[in-house]
């Protein structure tokens, strides 16, 4: 018998190849994957019986060894010796097909689930929630932050370079009261707080599906061989790594507070104003561990726990389904919240949440115990609560005719200000 490991759902892969092949597809992604990961998968098996059978053949020699003796001791012990030679020969061949087969499974992305075709632009609108307020000559979230006191990007770029800022006075207390805010509406849904380690070990962020395509957005410590997470979504999937939870009485769900990561790889160019795209921000994050029958409705609770956050800081949105070439490779689904941006006429993302199945409980390990009592993959999904970037939402969007910002009512009581005003 091999070992015990599979990163995709083999059942799926042998039985139903044309739905992954058709996953692939609508990913933009290669469904030639799929038939060499059957052929990988073929000579694995095959691997693993002729290493069987001639363990086999070698347990019932040795017993025979056993019994003999003179001559036919002799030529027993001759075969032995060759049958050895054989076994360690086909162990190897195992272990190498096995290695194989892991490796072009890896490349295979989760199962896409209802997600619409094509790329970054071929995003279904779900709905629009609130009109845009008409703002006469609105400043950026980079202006009222410098004129307010809240951001220090200068010094931010002194210190760190590039895309590193500081948050100071009330902009401090401003994203302390925010992620406040969405910490105890998470508990009051269910959730329980945590607050994880922000380096993991290769094997956690490879689970969780972040050294695929986007290795090259993750911070690396060579020396230590750890990775810095770019979402707690990475240290809350590997919290429960090689368990079997009980998930009788429901769903869990945690919500992890952490600062984060990213090293914005290929996005020179971009948002380089301001703190919309940088390399370290805060974020309250919600993620469940559930039964794959619960995954689609607890999507759905995921998407409406994002939204109460938004209808709490008073911000037009929109939600939309993001198409299948724009999700990362552990999501079968994904929704995003956009906010509109008044300086910038347009919609940007706040909020994604994702069903990621059972992709990174697979990988990772994580299983429950069914009706019967037999161990079941399980499957996790993740969800944006609150994050720095909000800010940005929040200032160019309630911004007033003064310079100062007034905050809506339920945040103001959460940052302890009512109303951010100008440093004279």
């Amino acid at each position: 018998m091999g070992r015990l490991w599979e990163v995709i759902d083999l059942k799926t892969l042998r039985d139903d190849p044309d739905l992954v092949r058709e996953s692939q597809r609508i990913r933009g992604e290669d469904p030639e994957l799929v038939d060499r990961a059957l052929d990988a998968d073929g000579r694995r098996r095959a691997a693993i019986v002729e290493a069987d059978n001639l363990r086999s053949e070698q347990k019932s020699l040795g017993k025979l060894v056993g019994k003999a003796s003179g001559e036919e001791r002799d030529q027993l012990l001759a075969r032995g010796k060759e049958l050895a030679d054989k076994v360690k020969a086909a162990v190897a061949a195992q272990n190498e097909a096995e290695a194989e087969a892991e490796t072009v499974q890896r490349a295979i992305s989760n199962i896409v689930a209802g997600a619409p075709a094509g790329g970054e632009d071929d995003f279904v609108l779900l709905e629009t929630v609130g009109e845009p307020r008409a703002i006469e000559n609105p400043k950026d979230h980079l202006e009222l932050g410098e004129s307010l006191g809240l951001i220090d990007m200068e010094r931010g770029a002194k210190v760190s370079g590039s895309r590193f800022y500081f948050l100071t006075g009330n902009g401090a207390l401003l994203q302390l009261g925010l992620l406040n805010l969405a910490a105890r509406k998470a508990v009051a849904n269910g959730f329980e707080l945590m607050i994880p380690p922000v380096l993991v070990r290769p094997e956690i962020m490879g689970g969780t599906g972040f050294l695929g395509a986007h290795a090259d957005e993750v911070y690396h410590l060579a020396e230590d061989d750890l990775y810095l997470v770019g979402t707690s979504e990475v240290p809350l999937a590997g919290y429960h790594s090689n368990e079997i939870l009980d998930l009788s009485s429901g769903p869990k769900r945690y919500a992890g507070w952490s600062s984060c990561f990213r090293r914005e790889a290929g996005s020179y160019g971009k948002d380089t104003r301001g703190i919309i795209r940088v390399h370290q921000f805060d974020k309250v994050e919600g993620f469940i561990y559930c039964r794959p029958e619960e995954a689609e409705a607890e999507h759905q609770k995921l998407l409406g726990w994002e939204r109460e956050m938004l209808d709490a800081i008073d911000v037009p949105y929109r939600v939309i389904d993001i198409a299948g070439g724009d999700l990362g490779s552990s999501a079968a689904r994904k929704f995003d919240c956009e906010a509109w941006v008044p300086t910038q006429n347009t919609y940007r993302e706040l909020t994604s949440t994702s069903n990621c199945t059972t992709y990174q409980a697979r990988r990772l390990s994580i299983r429950y115990r069914d009706e019967n009592g037999k161990p079941q993959t399980a499957a996790t999904l993740n969800g944006t609560l609150a994050t720095t970037r909000w800010i940005v939402a929040i200032l160019e969007n309630h911004q007033q005719p003064d310079g100062s910002v007034v905050l809506p009512p339920e945040l103001a009581a959460s940052v302890g200000v009512e109303v951010l005003e100008p440093k004279r």
